[in-house]
């Protein structure tokens, strides 16, 4: 059964787009079908309302495709933070309860709570970096929010209120969360992954056609967090913490210069960014399919980097070194 809540100006922004849920459906195939259309509008940037739509009905590379979105029963607002941070609430309107993922900076995530009339009520912290915790104990004293983070790091998240590892487990409003231990850009970094709603915040493991630098872990860590990530289904919907895709693609297609894909997806990607629209989320089909750093075992990349008997972590490594600095 599908809702379709109401939807001003289509040519423009989705206020809502729900699915009632049916967890367990790996396909889900009679939602995409009726709305196959309306996913190439709106693939990847559905509830959001202060950018341009991600693409036009030609568009399929440079986010989401349409044909491997699954649209999760929860709602989601999509906002720059800082300078380049994404700020993203995640919210259930059966019970009203909403998560900030991490909280770069307290007034864009008052407007988008103001915005849509919600109320905060957890922040989940992926690490400790201050333009990923700056807004914690502001939002924490105006709403009392519960701030759940990572175990490793918990001495350095200001307000933290529950600690979690990798493997753990907590539900949010009904929608099982799933905690992945990704060690590379800091020793305690971690992800959330919903699995019932296809959702993983990647935070500053996993970009659009990048991933994080290395600022206290090693290439070893950080691609063992990586095959981590690869290991979840292809349509799995990737909200990332920084809006590098930009710069990300121009580096990509020197590593990857003979993928047509990626050529393709890097080409929409300057157009995109050039009328002011966002690139996320992504899904890890696309990523497996266009990002250098989850490639290292392709033979294109292995001979364009003059490497083509080293280890996948050893290429890794050298597509990181590459890329810090291009």
């Amino acid at each position: 059964m599908i809702e379709l809540a109401k939807i001003d100006d289509i040519g423009v922004h989705a206020q809502r787009l729900v699915r009632v849920p049916k967890k367990g459906n790996k396909g889900d195939d009679d939602f995409r079908a009726p709305f196959f259309a309306l996913g190439l509008l709106l693939a990847g940037y559905r509830w959001t309302s202060h950018a341009p739509p991600l693409h036009s009905l030609d568009d399929s590379t440079v986010s989401a495709r349409p044909e491997d979105l699954i649209m999760p029963a929860l709602e989601l607002d999509l906002f720059l933070c800082r300078t380049d941070n994404f700020g993203v609430l995640l919210h259930d309107p059966e019970s009203g309860e909403t998560a900030s993922i991490d909280a770069p900076e307290e007034q864009p995530i008052l407007d988008a709570l103001e915005r849509r009339g919600w109320t905060l009520t957890h922040i989940f912290t992926t690490h400790h970096h201050n333009d990923h915790v700056e807004a914690n104990l502001a939002l924490k004293t105006r709403y009392d929010a519960t701030i759940i983070g990572p175990d490793r790091e918990a001495s350095r998240i200001p307000g933290i209120d529950m600690t979690i590892g990798d493997g753990g487990d907590f539900t949010f409003a009904g929608h099982k969360v799933h905690v992945i231990g990704t060690p590379g850009h800091t020793a305690g970094h971690i992800c959330y992954h919903l699995p019932d709603d296809r959702l993983l915040f990647a935070a500053d493991t996993l970009f659009a056609l990048g991933c994080g630098r290395l600022f206290e872990g090693s290439p070893a860590d950080m691609w063992s967090s990586l095959q981590k990530l690869m290991a979840l289904p292809d349509d799995t919907q990737v909200y990332f913490g920084h809006e590098y895709t930009l710069s990300n693609a121009r580096f990509a297609v020197t590593v990857d210069p003979d993928n047509p894909e990626l050529q393709a997806r890097a080409a929409e990607i300057e157009d995109l960014r050039e009328r002011g629209g966002f690139t996320a989320p992504t899904t890890l089909g696309l990523e497996k399919r266009t990002n250098p750093f989850l490639r290292p075992a392709d033979p294109g990349i292995r001979a364009h980097l003059g490497m083509p008997s080293a280890s996948d972590g050893e290429v890794f490594a050298e597509i990181r070194k590459r890329k810090d600095n291009f």
